[in-house]
């Protein structure tokens, strides 16, 4: 989800946007036209949020859209009601897996090279997003519910809110691409710990601690904290810095003496560049910054690694004889 190889028709509105089982607010709610905070509520009363193919795809359509919308600076991820998502929605089961009945759902005809864990594009979209993402874990989330949220640039969380890596429970294991951030999160021993265990822990525990990098004391109050930080996002900050930032983490190299050859290289592309003129200028005027630099905008030598392609493997026919 870099520069898009194919123009993106902006919406004139994300509230009227039909995206099956979530919703997306404005900030304030009033306005016509998006904002620069806009909330993706998780969004299935009935069912504790819990995720679907259409809640997957909904996401991906959502942060494709952000991405290259010059309007958006910030997105609050939060659920509905007293839970944020209760996971994999169990009714209809695993593709090709166990439903709630324990009976086995008909497998689709598919090779395991070709499957692609719809947890796993919901957190690359989130992850490649040039716009940063604060999670507002108002409630309770396990499985993909909390997997989900590993990229989210923020985590904040009701400290009683129920959290579990549960997979060594449902007999399937840890997905959503959680097993490249958990550990770089909190440590591999207690990722460790909590994925073999596949127990349930509040927020506020000491295992879980580390994940949130604020535990708040009510539902409500870890909503509105979420929303004050993505205001402060919002009006401060450098969309092209943050993301840079957060690509330098996660991107970059294995050693000191490598990390500042790349460091030098980019932060030298960002000298006298309109975000930076800007963010100087603004200090000595006094005045709040208006940064206007986009993914259009990043240094020359970004992207800095390997791209992979996560697309459908090309279906390949059987082969026949040349006898």
């Amino acid at each position: 989800m870099y520069p898009p190889s194919a123009p993106v028709e902006l919406p004139a509105s994300y509230a009227k946007l039909d995206l099956p089982h979530i919703k997306i607010s404005h900030v304030p709610e009033s306005s016509p036209e998006p904002t620069p905070v806009l909330v993706l509520t998780l969004y299935r009363p009935q069912n504790n949020n819990a995720f679907t193919k259409h809640m997957q795809e909904s996401i991906t359509t959502f942060y494709t859209l952000v991405n290259s919308d010059d309007r958006v600076k910030v997105v609050v991820m939060t659920g509905y009601g007293k839970m944020f998502c209760a996971g994999a929605d169990l009714d209809i089961g695993f593709g090709g897996g166990a439903s709630r009945t324990g009976t086995s759902v008909a497998a689709r005809p598919e090779r395991a090279i070709d499957h692609r864990d719809g947890g796993g594009r919901a957190s690359l979209a989130i992850h490649q997003c040039s716009k940063p993402t604060i999670a507002a874990m108002q409630g309770s989330a396990v499985g993909v519910g909390i997997t989900m949220c590993l990229p989210a640039t923020i985590r904040v969380a009701y400290a009683k809110a129920k959290i579990g890596f549960v997979f060594s429970r449902r007999g399937i294991i840890m997905e959503a691409c959680s097993h490249y951030f958990l550990p770089k999160l909190i440590g591999l021993s207690r990722a460790l710990h909590l994925t073999t265990t596949g127990s349930v822990y509040p927020a506020e525990h000491p295992l879980m601690r580390e994940l949130f990098s604020e535990i708040l004391p009510t539902p409500e109050a870890t909503v509105a904290r979420a929303m004050e930080l993505a205001d402060e996002i919002a009006k401060n900050t450098s969309t092209v810095s943050t993301k840079l930032m957060r690509d330098l983490m996660y991107r970059g190299p294995g050693s000191a003496e490598e990390a500042h050859l790349l460091d030098s290289k980019i932060i030298h592309g960002l000298f006298g560049s309109k975000d930076n003129t800007e963010g100087v200028k603004s200090f000595f005027e006094k005045r709040p910054p208006n940064f206007t630099g986009n993914i259009g905008d990043m240094p020359e030598h970004w992207p800095w690694w390997s791209q992979v392609d996560v697309g459908e493997v090309a279906k390949v026919g059987p082969k026949t004889s040349k006898l």
